[in-house]
Order: structure tokens, then sequence, then C-alpha cells
């Protein structure tokens, strides 16, 4: 049941991360940008999460799930604070996601360096705890510097999902995936439907 439950879990999460790529970054991010920025950004964004991921793999780091949970949380923390600043309406549902998708995450990462890592306990809890801050800085600096700057939000934007997708199918997905098993994928589309619900709800 434990097994089950956690597996649930990440799938749950990965249907948030579909959502949030489906119904706020690609729709947001392309808004602004023509076909060979969209397609750069995208391309960009793919080869720059495969060649992170990469590297933590021969670095043979215990921060590997941190490092990816971090990677995807900045540049939308910054997507996030230009929407809030431009008055986008999908600021809140980006703002919801994101910390949706963050809980399994973090869950992940927590599990992950709590098996691996010298950091045990409270000790590892406040090294998580340290991350927290970097998600307001990020969204500041949107809200601030870049929100006269669409197409470069869009940029952003566009090269998260991009890293997302990546994230999930290479992660999350196999993860959650078990045998004679199907609440992980049930949890995988009640994830999505939360993202749908969020949606609907903020555009009517």
């Amino acid at each position: 049941m434990e097994t089950e439950f956690r597996h649930s879990v990440i799938a749950f999460g990965g249907g948030v991360l579909v959502s949030a790529v489906a119904l706020v970054l690609v729709p947001e991010g392309i808004k602004e940008l023509a076909l060979p920025w969209i397609i750069s950004a995208f391309v960009l964004g793919g080869l720059a999460f495969w060649g992170l991921e990469t590297l933590l793999d021969r670095s043979k780091s215990s921060m590997a799930q941190l490092v990816a949970m971090l990677s995807d949380f900045v540049p939308e923390a910054v997507a996030l604070g230009a929407a809030f600043a431009t008055g986008e309406g999908a600021g809140m549902l980006l703002a919801v996601l994101i910390g949706l998708q963050n809980l399994p995450e973090g869950f992940n990462a927590y599990r992950e360096l709590d098996s691996s890592s010298k950091l045990k306990g409270w000790k590892l809890i406040a090294c998580l705890a340290a991350c927290v801050p970097l998600g307001p800085l990020a969204g500041w600096i949107g809200y601030q510097h870049l929100a006269s700057f669409p197409r470069v939000v869009d940029f952003i934007m566009l090269f998260a999902a991009s890293g997302i997708l990546y994230l999930t199918f290479q992660d999350l997905a196999p993860q959650a995936k078990t045998e004679n098993q199907r609440a992980p994928a049930i949890g995988a589309v009640f994830g999505f439907l939360l993202g749908l619900i969020g949606h609907v709800l903020l555009e009517g």
C-alpha cells in the first residue's frame, strides 16, 4: 500500500506538470514569438535539461532530484513574476500549478536525499528549506525586470515547458509505473484534471 501511494503521488505530480505545460506555459509562451523562436526555445530547453541530467548522472550526485526540481522551478518562477506584473490572468493558475507540482517533486527529493546523502532528519529539511527563497527571488526578478520584455518571458516559458516534458517522461513516468497496480495512472489523470479545473474556473 505504501509503495502504491508513493507511486500515485509521483504520477499525480506528473499530471500536474503536464497540465502546467498544456494549459499555461505553451499557450502563453507562443503568444508573442515567431515560429523560429518557438522552435529554438523548445529545442534548447530539452537539450539543457538532458545535458543537466547527464552531468548529474555521471557525477553520481545524491542531489539529482533536488537540482531537477530547482531547474524547472526557477524559470517558472521568473515567468510567474512577469505574468503578474503584466496583469496576465494566467499568473494565478501558474502559481497554483507551480506549488502543486513541487509538492511531489519535494517529496521525491527528500526521499532521494534521505536514502543517499549524509544529511538526515532536520539537517536535510533545513537544506531543502534553504532553497525556498530562490522561488520568490526569481519571481521578483521576473516582476521587476522582465515584465516589459514579453518575448523574453515567452521564451523562458517555452524553455521551461520543454524541460518539464523531458523530466516528466524521463523521470516521473517511469517511477510511477508499478506491476499490477493501476492507481498511479489514475493519479496522473487527477493531477491533470486539477490543472484543468483551475484553468476553467479562472477563464470563467
